[in-house]
């Protein structure tokens, strides 16, 4: 049976820090830094969503 990690082994995923305004240069760019955040961001939920499903299987799994 393979083992969970616990948290210091497996922490949580770091949400993204989203771009400022100024960083957009308003010129239309493909792709504009909003779109690679919103890439990243899009990331990082599914490694979230993934990574609390570890913490809830590790919260119930049986002491051992």
């Amino acid at each position: 049976m393979p083992q969970i990690p616990d948290e210091k082994d497996d922490p949580p995923p770091m949400q993204p820090e989203r771009p400022g305004d100024e960083e957009c240069c308003q010129s239309g760019c493909d792709p504009c830094v909003f779109d690679w955040y919103a890439q990243e961001l899009e990331r990082y939920r599914a490694d979230f969503a993934a990574w609390e499903e570890r913490q809830r299987k590790k919260d119930n799994r049986p002491a051992g």
